[in-house]
């Protein structure tokens, strides 16, 4: 009788049914997640006639969270690396991503794209795809209520051919100077509250190169000993609200979200249950473009945020915000597991605004082709190989390698991407 009670109980606990739905996003995220150049998706799909990403091994897909089974396809849509304020290198980040079931990763640095590559070409040995990203630092300041700004970040997500103009990259390079300014204006703060800190000191946390951070801040007073931890100096010294916070050279929320828009990017708002004031800010991000709302975070829903999505329309979304840091407050990355109808939602508003950067960019280089230009575009693909093209002689066999590393079979034939062959061969032509 107990063996039969305990199989009775068993078959209660049955996880319900995939919904029509359900099946038909996760067709499609699948189709996208692990096509390859010489593959098509499997059927029955609902892709879209451009791929939008280099080639990657097809792999396996991992059965990530409420899904169970292969029903999932594992995203994180919020990670850091060396590269701005996180610990561990790109190539240890997927690595990392990879063992916890993750097959698409976004990196969204914070204000810098640098990591991408080194991401793209680690992820290629593990079937993975990487969504280039960046996590952009930004002020919103209304007009009307003055002295109610206050400092917000925006996750940009980008298709393999990144932003469409360099105006993006423009706008980080002068987020990044600023941070070197305000980074020695918060030690100076920091000097005359008597915690004293070396510039030395921050700058060989923050690593070569990279633009320091409050959290490398935050680390060299852990180590100095004038906090116990990273939490406390914010909470202290150098919070939104602290006494030693200083601003950078952060543009205008509204204008960050434009650019995203403009450059082929799609846009969120990072983490909006750390502002004073979301609602007021969601609603001029949302006039201004915004796509999407981080809404979900590893311990679950944030209450509230769910609400104001749907109320300004916008995607929910979420990812762990992984840093590597380790310790009991930090979540692991890919511990945030979307619905698979969210990701095909995702994917369904993303890929047709990273198709038609990619056509704008190809064919402003069919007007003015060259090898650097070519580079530049694939820039985010290390396996990509330039040694056979040393001139542009050979500018259709160099298109059509562009072309087949974002594109697959069925949108190669696209009437739009031939137009682009036909632009560079008559160009060559002209030279």
């Amino acid at each position: 009788m107990g063996n039969r009670k305990k199989s009775k109980a068993g078959r209660s606990k049955k996880k319900p049914k995939t919904s029509a739905d359900q099946a038909l996003a996760l067709d499609y995220v699948r189709a996208w997640a692990q096509r390859t150049a010489s593959a098509p998706p499997p059927e029955p799909s609902t892709a879209d006639a451009g791929d939008d990403f280099l080639p990657h091994q097809a792999g396996r897909m991992a059965s990530g969270g409420g899904g169970g089974g292969g029903s999932s396809v594992l995203f994180e849509l919020h990670s850091h690396s060396i590269h701005s304020d996180g610990f561990l290198s790109p190539s240890a980040l997927v690595e990392r991503a990879h063992r916890n079931g993750v097959k698409v990763l976004a990196l969204t640095d914070h204000d810098t794209m640098a990591g991408v590559p080194e991401a793209v070409s680690a992820a290629h040995k593990f079937g993975m795809r990487i969504i280039p990203g960046v996590e952009i630092s930004a002020l919103y300041s209304p007009r009307e209520i003055p002295g109610a700004g206050e400092h917000v970040h925006i996750l940009a997500y980008y298709g393999m051919c990144g932003p469409s103009t360099d105006e993006l990259e423009r706008m980080l390079s002068n987020i990044r100077d600023g941070r070197y300014l305000r980074a020695k204006n918060m030690l100076e703060k920091l000097n005359k509250l008597m915690v004293p800190i070396k510039w030395e000191h921050v700058i060989k946390i923050a690593g070569e190169g990279v633009a320091p951070g409050r959290l490398h801040i935050a680390r060299a007073m852990v180590e100095v000993g004038h906090v116990e931890n990273v939490r406390q100096a914010f909470n202290k010294y150098i919070g939104d609200d602290g006494p030693a916070y200083a601003t950078g050279n952060e543009p205008f929320a509204e204008t960050v979200v434009q650019l995203i828009s403009c450059t082929g990017g799609i846009s969120a708002l990072a983490h909006p249950w750390a502002l004073k004031n979301p609602d007021a800010v969601i609603k001029a991000l949302k006039c201004a473009g915004l796509n999407a709302l981080e809404v979900y975070r590893s311990d679950g829903k944030v209450d509230g945020f769910s609400e104001l999505a749907d109320k300004y329309g916008l995607l929910k979304i979420g990812g762990s915000d992984f840093h590597g840091r380790g310790g009991k407050d930090e979540s692991d990355i890919g511990t945030v597991k979307l619905a698979i109808t969210t990701l095909c939602c995702f994917l369904k508003m993303a890929r047709p605004i990273w198709c038609s950067a990619m056509k704008d960019i190809l064919l402003k280089f069919a007007e003015e082709p060259s090898v650097a230009k070519l580079e530049k575009i694939v820039k985010f693909g290390h396996h990509i190989n330039f040694d056979g093209f040393p001139s542009m002689d050979a500018g259709m066999d160099v298109i059509n390698l562009c072309l087949s590393s974002w594109l697959s079979n069925d949108g190669m034939e696209e009437v739009e991407l031939e137009e682009i062959g036909l632009k560079l061969a008559h160009s060559i032509g002209k030279r």
